[in-house]
Order: structure tokens, then sequence, then C-alpha cells
């Protein structure tokens, strides 16, 4: 059966879509959402199924670091060990198109977790349609950006989206072109902030 289509507003989200694609998630769903950076893969955060299946979409490996993408900073102390530090460069720069790598709190399952690391991407994006839909499911969402193992970009097009992933996820939210650059991933572990990819937030204040 192919995914759901929904063409949904980018600034005024309709809530019986974003409700449509909550319950789409919360039933084992993967949906394909739009956010600041590029369109992402989402799915419920305690199912084990969805994401194994945006691992295969993605053809990732077990080190992947999948990304928790939350409404704000009082949702990411659950997951992630966040310092004073971490906690006023966390409120300068969300919500932003920003992935910020920090320590996993023992509440975290260990397969959203990097195997080695034990660390945890944590997201809060600043687009109305992820906003909307966090604040139905009440809960973070677990994501990772849309790039295709055969492809150089992530998709900008949601009717391409839905072309070629309808049977692989359960549903697009078309949220019109929000562009091909992925976040700005900034690793918080150590005593110093490292850039480790380039993206459409700016990294200068991290280096």
């Amino acid at each position: 059966m192919p995914s759901i289509y929904l063409e949904i507003h980018p600034k005024n989200p309709q809530p019986r879509l974003i409700q449509q694609a909550a319950r789409i998630i919360r039933d084992g769903g993967v949906v394909v959402y739009p956010t600041d950076s590029c369109y992402a893969l989402g799915c419920h955060i305690g199912d084990k199924d969805a994401l194994d299946r945006m691992a295969r979409i993605r053809a990732t490996d077990k080190h992947h670091q999948f990304t928790l993408v939350c409404r704000d900073l009082s949702e990411i102390a659950t997951y992630a060990k966040v310092s004073n530090q971490h906690y006023r460069l966390l409120k300068a720069y969300t919500p932003g198109a920003y992935t910020f790598i920090l320590q996993a709190t023992r509440e975290t399952p260990k397969r959203l977790q990097h195997e080695r690391r034990r660390t945890i991407g944590i997201r809060v994006p600043d687009h109305p349609v992820p906003l909307a839909l966090l604040a139905e499911l009440n809960e973070p969402l677990l994501s990772t950006t849309l790039l295709l193992p055969e492809d150089d970009l992530p998709m900008t097009d949601a009717r391409e989206i839905q072309e070629r992933l309808k049977h692989l996820v359960d549903a697009v939210l078309d949220g019109g072109n929000c562009g091909f650059e992925p976040t700005t991933v900034v690793d918080l572990e150590g005593v110093a902030p490292v850039v480790v990819r380039r993206g459409r937030g700016d990294a200068t204040p991290f280096e």
C-alpha cells in the first residue's frame, strides 16, 4: 500500500493533518517531514521496528548517530547530560539548524545511542511543521536526514520523495521546498565544542 501524501502548510500546519501524521507515527509508521534544514525521516522514539526501517532506507551501519528531535530544552535533559555550560550554549542556538552530540543519560534506551561512545544527537528545529507534530506527540521524534544511499544530496521535492519512497514509508508531509543543506553537527562531549559537520547552521561560534 503506497504512503499517504499530505500537503501541509509550511507556516500554519493544518491541525487535522498533524493529528493524522501523529497517529501514523504512534502506530509504528515512518514519516517524511520538512524541517528548517531539509526533509527528514521520523518515527516513534520507542519503536525498534520503525527505527530499523529508517536504517534500511538510509543504508546506515550500527554506528550511525540518529537524532532525537525535541520541542525545547526541558525535553533534552531527559535524554542527554546537560551541564550549565551546555545549557547556556543550547539556549543561545536553539531552535535552529543544529544537531548537538551529547552524552546520553541512563534513561535513554541503548538502541538510540551511538554504540561505542554512548552519545546521542539532539535537535530543536525552527520550523512550524515538526514543532506542531512534536506538540501533538507530546514526546521527541527519532529522526535522521533523508539522504538516500545513491544520492549525494537530500531530496527537496516532496512529490519526488513520494514517488521514490511510496512503498518504504507510511506518509510524506509536503511542506514545500525546505532546502538540501542538513544541520550543522556540533559535538559537545569534550571540553570544547567540535564541529563535526558544516551545514545550514552557522558553525563560526563553535570554532
